[in-house]
């Protein structure tokens, strides 16, 4: 009968070193044809893995694998069915080397298969087989989809829940089942990129196929990540945690609050949930009062504006309104208002639902129905604490409007909100409430309606030659220089970085004041306003728009343009004369609009030139000149020396460079400088370039930002590699100086020919 042969034969030298001979012929008689001698030593309790390795490591010079981590990423360069049938453990990767894990030293055909599947040498080290089975089970495993969706998405930001302070009696929901899992990592990374972005609103979205994570920024949504479903519900159950909702009920709407830290920086969260038909969706308001300054100044106003709105701030009684939809700012002006009258000699309450943000000096009640604290009787109770003024965050019933109206006819000056397209339409809205025509006369002081605009981005704002809608070439006087958004990296390109307040303040004159209390209507009110001064909210935004703050667009999407039939625009003085800039006549003869012939002062019509105004062009030298920025260059290369010559090359050539010498410090420098363009080296310490790359390519914010890879591979495969990964150039190592510049200009005007 011929000898039974283990299937891991190359065993036997280093086991009969350790046992007896008797012991291995022991084994060969038991074992069944499947049973491998590793297995059967561990398992008779003749030796350990440990010390089995540490034979082999000795006998074959080959180190032992301490406490392998698998870097996730080599999952690309080795796939699962290489790994398992060669049964080996990738550990990591660089440009030239592949490092695994075996159990056989001397499986050459392993070694050779994978040198040809990842085109680097092989690099051995010794782990045991039950090990290998288990972390290739862990790395490959399809339903680790948090794992996979965090790779490559680690931030430096901390985030840290704050604890409330409750009464005692209060239900304090635990967090500590859940802190262990990835999704707390993924929640953190979701909660500190969103509010170190700026988003006012975090929306998470179920669809088909996943959740959608979006970020309302600039009054804008961008979606960011797009989350499996098998991940997207235990993140819902984890926010919900968080803001102490109850994560078995599924089926109803729920509104909650947290508060977390930033870095360091608390940051108050509102979090509502909806049912829907592919699961919960969660939206979380974020309260940042870092973000948000108190000011009236801050808000951007026109100087008339401005002072229509501090002077009905110095009226000791009476009420005033602020209106506008969800999320135009009305809480920003109410508490700018009470800051700018807040002078330490006033007693100032308020009574929000909820306080959204915590103010020194000035006294904030929260409403609470379930424990019958509400806006009316919450109102009631404040009037007999002696208050000169009083913010009620909102009017919402008859009960609260009738309360409000008798607090401003005894003495006090009352503040509140409404949710009104304008601001004639607050009188229609608080008589359809129920409060009588002649008590809103008596006691409205006034109403400022109002909406956001957004910013146009200082860095890459350009003019705009087009033409003017026709419609809208009445509001637009000749010669007007108007701008547009272009995008760069300063505003995630976008166009646009910050909003400013677009208002209409109506005043009650006498004349508004009978209006109201004869009952007109909105239309009747509005004409007595106008008639009084007031302007509209287009006229707000046209006025910011010829000044350059802004674009048409932007004026459009946010309001409507005045009917064709209504009254004549009064139009805003323009920012200079028609006839003294070149510029302006330039850019309106592009914009398509006919000029015409002006009449001098002797009322003569002007002689008939060229077309297009060419007898302007002598002024053109006056006009102000667009000055090209300074370009911002991000070097990456963990070579001090060699980032040290390419800065002062590219410094003398006009570039503002900053620098970073790893991966995950690339990310970072990403975020907080912004570059136009990236110099990439691939061999880094840590997370290398090519994750970078990938991390760049994933992100709306960064998709577009140019990548010129600088490394000392210069072989086929890695420019293919790295081309395929959404590089823009290759540059091999040593490169020569003008090159290096000439290449990332090229790389510029490709991407943004403008520049």
């Amino acid at each position: 009968m011929a000898e039974r042969v283990f299937p891991d034969e190359w065993l036997v030298p280093t086991i009969s070193a350790m046992i007896t001979a008797e012991a291995v012929a022991g084994l060969r008689d038991a074992a069944e044809p499947t049973s491998t001698l590793w297995d059967l030593v561990t398992g008779k309790g003749y030796a350990t893995d440990e010390q089995i390795l540490a034979a082999l490591s000795k006998r074959c010079r080959v180190p032992v694998a301490e406490q392998p981590k698998p870097d996730g990423k080599v999952k690309e360069i080795i796939p699962e069915a290489v790994a398992r049938r060669y049964h080996v453990l990738p550990l990591r990767a660089t440009d030239s080397v592949l490092e695994i894990a075996t159990a056989n030293p001397f499986d050459i055909d392993a070694e050779k298969g994978l040198a040809f599947a990842s085109g680097r040498e092989v690099r051995m080290q010794l782990l045991s087989p039950a090990r290998i089975a288990a972390l290739t089970d862990e790395i490959y495993r399809p339903e680790n989809v948090i794992d996979k969706l965090l790779e490559g998405m680690e931030g430096s930001s901390q985030v840290q829940q704050l604890e409330d302070e409750a009464p005692p009696d209060e239900f304090q929901v635990s967090a500590e089942e859940a802190s262990q899992r990835p999704v707390v990592r993924l929640v953190d990374l979701i909660l500190s990129e969103g509010i170190l972005a700026r988003a006012s609103d975090i929306h998470i979205e179920p669809e088909e196929g996943g959740f959608a994570v979006r970020y309302r920024i600039d009054g804008v949504l961008r979606q960011v990540m797009k989350i499996p479903r098998a991940a997207g519900f235990p993140l819902v159950s984890r926010i919900k945690i968080i803001s102490s909702l109850d994560i078995a009920d599924r089926l109803r709407p729920q509104d909650g609050r947290a508060r977390v830290a930033v870095n360091g920086v608390p940051v108050d969260l509102r979090v509502s949930t909806l049912p829907a038909s592919m699961g919960e969706k969660v939206v979380i308001r974020v309260l940042d009062s870092r973000a948000t300054v108190l000011s009236l100044d801050a808000l951007g106003l026109n100087p008339d504006e401005f002072s229509a709105f501090k002077a009905l701030l110095t009226h000791h009684e009476g009420i005033i309104l602020v209106t506008g939809p969800t999320g135009s700012g009305k809480t920003t002006t109410l508490y700018s208002a009470i800051r700018s009258i807040q002078t330490g000699k006033t007693n100032i309450v308020t009574v929000e639902d909820p306080v959204e943000y915590r103010l020194q000096g000035i006294v904030q009640v929260q409403v609470h129905e379930k424990a019958g604290l509400t806006f009316a009787s919450a109102l009631r109770s404040i009037l007999r604490q002696d208050p000169d003024v009083v913010l009620v965050g909102e009017i919402r019933d008859k009960e609260t409007a009738t309360v409000a109206v008798q607090a401003s006819l005894t003495g006090h000056l009352v503040l509140s909100t409404l949710h009104t397209n304008d601001a004639a339409n607050a009188v229609t809205r608080l008589v359809d409430v129920g409060v009588e025509p002649y008590k809103i006369a008596a006691s409205l002081r006034g109403v400022v309606a109002q909406r956001l605009m957004r910013k146009l981005c200082p860095a890459c704002k350009e003019v705009w030659v087009e033409s003017v809608p026709e419609k809208m070439a009445k509001w637009v006087p000749r010669g007007t220089p108007l701008y547009r958004a272009v995008g760069c990296s300063d505003c995630a390109m976008t166009g646009y970085r910050g909003r400013f307040s677009i208002v209409e303040v109506l005043t009650v004159t006498p004349e508004v004041e009978r209006a109201i209390g004869s009952g007109a209507t909105a239309d009747k009110i509005a004409d007595a306003a106008r008639a009084a001064g007031m302007n509209g909210l287009w006229e707000s935004g046209i006025s910011h728009v010829l000044r350059g703050e802004s674009s048409l667009d932007e004026l459009m999407r946010v309001v409507d343009v005045p009917f064709e039939g209504g009254a004549e625009p009064v139009l805003p003085a323009s920012p200079a004369p028609a006839a003294a800039s070149g510029r302006a006549a330039a850019a309106s003869a592009a914009r398509g609009r006919a000029a015409e012939p002006a009449a001098p002062e002797g009322g003569a019509p002007a002689a008939q030139g060229a077309p297009g105004g060419f007898d302007l062009l002598e002024s053109l030298d006056a006009a102000p000149k667009v000055t090209r920025l300074k370009r911002k260059v991000l070097l990456v290369d963990d070579e001090d020396a060699l980032r040290r010559v390419m800065k002062d090359l590219l410094e003398r050539d006009g570039f503002i460079v900053s620098e970073a010498r790893d991966g995950v410090q690339a990310l970072d420098q990403v975020d907080r400088t912004g570059p136009d363009v990236i110099v990439l080296d691939l061999n880094l310490p840590g997370l290398d370039g090519y994750g970078v790359l990938s991390h760049l390519r994933s992100r709306p914010a960064t998709a577009d930002i140019p990548v010129v890879v600088l490394t000392a591979k210069g072989d086929e495969d890695n420019e293919v590699r790295v081309f395929e990964l959404g590089a823009d150039d290759f540059l091999t190592k040593p490169f020569r100086a003008r090159a290096l510049s000439a290449r990332l200009d090229a790389v510029l005007g490709r991407r943004h020919p403008g520049t």
